[in-house]
């Protein structure tokens, strides 16, 4: 009879918890764990941990699951800090395995050893170890698995020398295979019923959304809770999924990451309920008061550090998908939306470019009339948010993905990752050509799956949000903002990634009407345009 070995009982734990894909760049310590993969489960590889992690992250937030990503020793790691930044803000399930050096040498800091493990991914890892034995490894990576997935829920972080892989595994460590750890979601109803008083009563309310909601609550349901209400809806600040369509006539798009423009958003309303998001993420400081004078505010999370860290605000802690289905109970509200007559608000009229260069308010245009209505769009160009808010008529949930903490290096990667979820879906990418670089070999992986992806590069020369930030901050004079020359064309060609560069907006839309047979990149000249 064949013992069995650490390594058996963690590829059962991956299998048990759903795992298909492992995606990585594999190096000498992680090679004992990859041998021998159970069938099922595929290895994606990418050329650059930076695009692993951003692939695992798209991934898991398109509903593929637990991501698991595979690093190489501290250095590999190190590789993917920036993409577990933002994993870290958008709560992505993932768990990072990271190879370790032969445990009795970890100490002597040989080469490729990292001697204090478990401390570095900390504080974006909600859990993070390296186990005292290669024993405890299987349970390790089982405590892992539900900090990620039902627990605090977010990245975990495991540290595991390779020789322990093929230790015999000790009698009784099969158990933790088995065991199950369920959380039963819901809400206190007398709470909920308060809070529901509290609406009906008000005088004007507002709903702010956030994006922990995008896949947890049905948009349909968001939807008929505002209609009932009559109550305008905001989108938290810096979202990085959408909850609630954004052309719908209650929408006031997304709240602007400032206290001061908070501030003045909120004026006026008695009341504001945040459903899934902090209070707040602010990004370019201009101080103010918090609230209005006047306006009360309640926020609804399940996360117990967003809970805490609020500096202002009653808060729930609570599941929020079991609390709005409590709140449309307690309302009265419809189980079915009324007539579309007057739902939706058409989108403006683009301005024209100039000069060769099309406005990104056209390229956006464009992609509204040819895509498909549930298109997942991954956006990862910021200084045109403005203008994509404006032009895109979103109503699918799984819409939107944006890099949660601003960690550059998201976009083409998650663009691999979310195609890898949902092969039924159209996914297009619309990158700038500063960012683009930061996740680039993403395309290769790309080529080589044969994913139906369409990347639209947005190429004005620049980083134009640090162009509108130096303008924010008075510094109009800061060198390193300007990145000319960049053709991505041929590099996407040499990752085997046809591309073709268009000039007007006739051809664009000639090209995106083509059904994609494989991965393909579009480079068009833009104009410089600001986030806001």
């Amino acid at each position: 009879m064949t013992t069995a070995t650490i390594r058996d009982h963690s590829h059962a734990l991956l299998r048990q918890a759903g795992v298909s894909m492992i995606f990585g760049n594999p190096g000498s310590n992680e090679l004992p764990f990859l041998a021998g993969l159970p069938e099922g489960v595929r290895y994606v590889l990418a050329l650059h941990e930076g695009a692993a992690i951003g692939m695992a992250d798209g991934y898991a937030q398109a509903g593929g699951g637990l991501g698991v990503v595979s690093l190489h020793a501290a250095s590999g790691t190190g590789n993917a800090m920036g993409g577990l930044s933002n994993a870290a803000v958008s709560r992505s399930p993932l768990l990072l395995l990271a190879g370790q050096q032969v445990r009795s040498t970890v100490g002597q800091d040989v080469m490729l050893a990292n001697v204090d493990a478990a401390q570095l991914t900390r504080p974006l890892t909600g859990f993070a170890a390296e186990p005292l034995s290669a024993d405890d490894v299987p349970r390790t990576l089982a405590e892992a698995i539900h900090s990620a997935t039902a627990g605090r829920r977010g990245p975990s972080f495991v540290s595991v020398p390779y020789d322990d892989w093929e230790r015999p595994a000790p009698a009784g460590s099969e158990l933790v295979v088995g065991r199950r750890v369920r959380r039963a979601h819901g809400a206190d109803r007398a709470v909920v019923e308060d809070l529901a008083a509290r609406l009906a009563d008000a005088r004007s309310p507002l709903l702010v959304l956030g994006s922990d909601l995008d896949g947890t609550v049905p948009m349909d349901l968001l939807v008929r809770l505002a209609e009932h209400l009559d109550a305008p809806v905001a989108v938290a600040p810096s979202p990085y999924r959408l909850p609630f369509p954004n052309r719908h006539r209650l929408c006031r798009g997304v709240l602007p990451a400032s206290i001061r423009a908070i501030h003045d958003a909120l004026s006026g309303h008695d009341l504001v309920v945040v459903l899934g998001a902090p209070v707040f993420r602010y990004h370019q400081h201009e101080p103010a008061a918090y609230l209005p004078e006047g306006t009360a505010l309640v926020q609804v999370t399940d996360d117990d550090a967003a809970a805490a860290r609020a500096p202002f605000g009653d808060t729930l802690l609570a599941e929020p998908a079991a609390v709005v289905a409590l709140l449309a109970e307690h309302l009265g509200v419809p189980d079915e939306a009324g007539p579309d007559d007057g739902r939706w608000v058409a989108c403006p009229e683009p301005a024209r470019g100039e000069a060769g260069r099309l406005q990104p308010a056209e390229v956006f245009a464009a992609l509204r009339r040819t895509q498909p209505s549930d298109t997942a769009y991954v956006v990862e160009s910021t200084s045109t948010s403005a203008d994509f808010w404006a032009q895109m008529d979103l109503r699918a949930p799984g819409s939107f993905y944006w890099p949660a903490s601003g960690g550059l290096g998201f976009g083409l990667p998650a663009a691999v990752g979310v195609a890898l979820a949902r092969p039924e879906r159209r996914v297009v990418g619309v990158i700038g050509d500063g960012s683009a670089n930061y996740g680039i070999t993403a395309l290769w992986t790309a080529a080589q799956l044969r994913l139906p992806l369409t990347i639209v590069i947005l190429r004005n020369g620049t980083y134009g949000a640090l162009r509108w930030f130096a303008g924010l901050l008075g510094t109009p004079d800061v060198p390193g903002l300007d990145i000319p020359d960049l053709d991505l064309v041929p590099v996407a060609e040499g990752y085997g990634v046809p591309g073709t560069r268009v000039k007007d907006v006739a051809a664009l839309e000639c090209e995106l009407a083509r059904e994609p047979d494989g991965p393909r990149l579009i480079q068009v000249d833009t104009t410089l345009t600001t986030p806001h």
